[in-house]
C-alpha cells in the first residue's frame, strides 16, 4: 500500500468460512503508529486495519468432506445459523460487508452450489470459493501490512496449509482437522511416513532462514495456552515469539492431558482440543523444513487481506529464447561453409 493513501474509516467486514471455523471480522482503517524516524514522521501516516470485533464459530465442514465428499444437510443448517448470526451483528453495528470467502472444504466439496445457495440466503451475500494460492497471498498481505515484507507466513487451517514469502505462494492440502480424521488426536508412528510423503513434491526454496509468522487457529490456540490467556486478546498475542523448545513444551503438556482436561485449557474449547496436537506436530515439521529455531504468531489472516485494496500484478518479462547447443553448433558450421563458398567465388 502506498504511503499517504487514505482508506475508508467506516466499519468494514469480511467472513472467512474455513474447514473447521467461520470467522467474522469487523475492522476499520486507522493511521499507523507514528515512526520514530524523523524523516518518516514528516510523511503522512499510512493506514492499517484495526480489528473492532472478531467472532469465531466452529462449523467443521471439513469433517463431511473427509467422510462423505459432500457437505451434509445438517452441516449446511449449522452454517446457515452461524452466518445468520453474523449478519445480525453486521447490521447491529452498521458495518459494510465487503467480502465472504470459502476455502479448502469448498474446494473439495461435491455439492458447492447447494452450500453457496444456503450461505447466500443467510448472509445476503454469495461467498466466493478461492484457490489455495489466492488464500496464501491475501494472508501474506495482511501480515506484511503490520510487520514488513522480509517474512514467511504459515497459515495452518483445518484442511490446508498456505505458505508465502511474497514472491512464492503455495498451498499444501494438509490441515489440523484433516490430520485428526486420518490419525486421531495424537499422531503415532505413521506420522513420519506421512510427512516424508507430503514433502516429497514440496520445495521450500527462497523461504528458509527467514522470520516466520504463524497464522490461523492453531497459532492462536498455541499462544493462549502458552500465555494462559482465558480470553482472546489480539494485542497480547500479536507478534508473540516462541522457540522450538517452547513449542515442544506446550505440545507435551497438552498431549499428557486427558481429552476432558485438554478441552478446559484456554483457546481449546469448541472442538479445538481434538485437533490442536495434530496442528502442533505439523507446525514443527514445517519449521524444521524452513530451518528456523523460533517463530512469531500473528492474529492477522485471510479475513484482513480481503479488505486491503488489490495490488497490481507484477509485469512478467518475456523469457529470452535459448538456442539449443546442437542447433547453435549446426548454425556455426553452416556459417563456416557459406563463408568458404563465398571466398571460392
Amino acid at each position: 500500500m502506498k504511503t499517504g493513501v487514505k482508506m475508508d474509516n467506516k466499519l468494514q467486514a469480511t467472513v472467512d468460512i474455513g474447514s473447521h471455523s467461520c470467522i467474522l471480522l469487523i475492522a476499520a482503517f486507522e493511521d499507523a503508529p507514528a515512526s520514530a524516524n524523523p524523516a518518516e514522521a514528516e510523511v503522512k501516516p499510512r493506514q492499517i486495519l484495526v480489528p473492532k470485533l472478531q467472532k469465531v464459530e466452529v462449523c467443521r465442514l471439513g469433517e463431511d468432506i473427509y467422510e462423505h465428499g459432500a457437505i451434509s444437510q445438517a452441516r449446511i443448517d449449522e452454517l446457515s445459523a452461524i452466518l445468520t448470526k453474523f449478519r445480525m451483528d453486521l447490521h447491529a453495528l452498521g458495518a459494510d460487508l465487503k467480502a465472504a470467502v470459502m476455502t479448502e472444504a469448498m474446494r473439495k466439496a461435491s455439492n458447492p452450489d447447494e452450500v453457496l445457495d444456503a450461505a447466500e440466503k443467510a448472509l445476503w451475500m454469495r461467498p466466493r470459493i478461492i484457490s489455495g494460492e489466492e488464500e496464501g497471498k491475501l494472508t501474506f498481505r495482511s501480515v506484511r501490512e503490520w510487520h514488513g515484507s522480509d517474512i514467511v507466513t504459515i497459515d495452518i487451517g483445518g484442511g490446508s496449509t498456505e505458505l508465502s514469502n511474497g514472491e512464492t505462494t503455495f498451498s499444501i492440502p494438509v490441515g489440523a482437522l484433516k490430520m485428526f480424521k486420518a490419525m486421531g488426536p495424537i499422531p503415532g508412528p505413521e506420522y513420519k511416513k506421512f510427512v516424508k510423503e507430503t514433502f516429497k513434491e514440496v520445495s521450500f526454496k527462497g523461504m528458509t532462514k527467514k522470520q516466520v509468522y504463524l497464522i490461523g487457529g492453531t497459532g492462536t490456540a498455541l499462544a493462549m495456552v502458552y500465555l494462559d490467556k482465558p480470553k482472546f486478546d489480539y494485542k497480547a498475542i500479536e507478534g508473540l515469539e516462541l522457540s522450538i523448545n517452547d513449542l515442544d513444551a506446550v505440545t507435551t503438556r497438552i498431549s499428557n492431558l486427558s481429552k476432558e482436561l485438554r478441552a478446559m485449557l484456554p483457546g481449546l474449547e469448541n472442538g479445538r482440543s481434538d485437533i490442536i496436537i495434530c496442528g502442533l506436530f505439523w507446525l514443527k515439521s514445517l519449521l524444521e523444513k524452513l530451518r528456523v529455531e523460533s517463530f512469531k504468531i500473528s492474529t492477522a489472516g485471510l479475513r484482513f487481506g480481503l479488505l486491503y485494496p488489490p495490488e497490481p500484478e507484477p509485469e512478467v518479462k518475456p523469457k529470452a529464447k535459448k538456442t539449443p547447443p546442437w542447433l547453435k553448433k549446426k548454425t556455426e558450421e553452416n556459417s563456416v561453409v557459406e563463408g568458404a563458398e563465398s571466398a571460392a567465388d
